[in-house]
């Protein structure tokens, strides 16, 4: 059984790659090149079409959706499988996802729940997963230079968006609609597990933005006007997400040392401790594993649903502290396998609370470890994903 992975250098991609083979796969991988970026519609479909032909796979996989594998498994009869780990994925409202051959995995129920019905026999939620047996190997070497590097207190690995938020990049706002877009921005974070954007946008409002830039909302061929959806969680979604996160830090740096591993600007952090980028392979399950409380920040645009980040910590045995999302407690204990907030003042009380209870923090740490290797490794999310795709045909 042959399996095409396109492929374009997504971090999930190694594991799920790996999994298939575990579970009897050949996989031939298509790595996107720079010359196929830059190729038009009709060349890229003949490249891949010439690849499938040679192959004959039984499906196409990728992570996210991508609308010319859809195609492109629609001409030749081919499922075409994917299983997404981002939002918002504005490709999702493409035609193209209307294809009988598709078979579309999305982890955020809340994703799920907005474009099943444009096509229901062929879209499912799914939840990402963890490699236990890697991150184990990870963490199994770790030294006292490791734990002297690493060992935080309080500990968050990722961007704070400031370099992924458009209203950076785009002409000034009027002032009525950038008081507006601050209003909503400063109501969402007083908010958590419940996200209002799209329902408190006026039409004016989105026709505001789209005016300062029409770069996303001029796409054709779609199942649905996006113009709500995009202003909702692509602009002002990412505007909460960055002022989310740099507060969240800033506050917690007020009383605990919180190190941060990053790659965004950070200008507008104070008593923070900086550090680059890390790799994500070697040196992050380090962190994760050393550090005494893991922050999970999850961006707005991810309504419900877990983030790979999530997974990530647990299976490394890191002690997890996470803003509350839906879909939490539908897979974890909150308290025994890891620990999550509902404000600003909450976290902090938590953060102090477990910093003196190491053996408290690192029982949970323990329970979360074997309940995410256990329930949820990327053998049983693609089973679960094969069975499914069987159990539709």
């Amino acid at each position: 059984m042959t399996v095409l992975f396109y492929r374009y250098n997504n971090i999930c991609e190694p594991d799920i790659i790996n999994t298939f083979r575990e579970l009897g796969m050949e996989v031939v991988e298509k790595t996107v090149s720079a010359a196929e970026k830059e190729a038009s519609a009709a060349r890229r479909i003949e490249l891949l079409s010439d690849t499938l032909r040679k192959i004959h796979p039984v499906f196409v996989f990728s992570i996210n959706f991508f609308p010319i594998l859809a195609d492109l498994c629609s001409i030749h009869q081919t499922f075409y499988l994917c299983l997404t780990v981002d939002s918002p994925v504005l490709e999702l409202f493409s035609k193209s996802i209307l294809h009988p051959t598709n078979r579309i995995f999305m982890f955020d129920r809340s994703q799920y729940d907005y474009f099943h019905p444009f096509n229901p026999d062929c879209i499912f939620h799914l939840p990402l997963a963890v490699n236990g047996k890697r991150f184990a190997k990870a963490t199994a070497g770790v030294t006292a230079d490791d734990q002297a590097k690493y060992g935080h207190d309080v500990s968050f690995v990722g961007s704070l968006y400031t370099e992924h938020n458009p209203f950076h990049t785009i002409p000034a706002l009027p002032d009525y609609t950038a008081g507006y877009i601050d209003a909503i921005t400063e109501a969402s974070l007083k908010i958590y597990g419940y996200n209002f954007m799209e329902e408190s946008l006026t039409d004016g409002i989105i026709e505001s933005i789209r005016r300062a830039d029409n770069t996303l909302f001029s796409f054709s061929g779609t199942v649905k006007d996006a113009s709500r959806y995009i202003a909702a969680h692509h602009y002002i979604g990412m505007q909460a997400s960055e002022t989310e996160r740099i507060r969240t830090l800033n506050t917690l740096a007020e009383h605990f040392d919180v190190h941060l591993y990053t790659g965004s600007g950070t200008a507008c952090l104070q008593n923070v401790h900086i550090h680059g980028k890390i790799n994500s392979f070697h040196e992050m399950p380090k962190v994760f594993f050393l550090s005494k409380i893991n922050l999970n920040i999850t961006i707005r645009p991810i309504q419900t649903g877990l983030p790979l980040r999530i997974f990530d910590i647990l299976g490394c045995g890191g002690f997890l502290m996470t803003n509350y999302q839906p879909e939490l407690s539908e897979h974890f204990i909150i308290g025994t396998d890891l620990e999550a907030y509902g404000s600003l003042e909450e976290l902090t009380e938590k953060c102090a609370y477990y910093l003196s209870h190491e053996e408290k923090r690192r029982q949970i740490a323990k329970n979360g470890q074997q309940k995410a290797v256990q329930n949820h490794s990327w053998q049983k999310r693609l089973t679960e994903m094969l069975r499914t795709v069987t159990n539709s045909i």
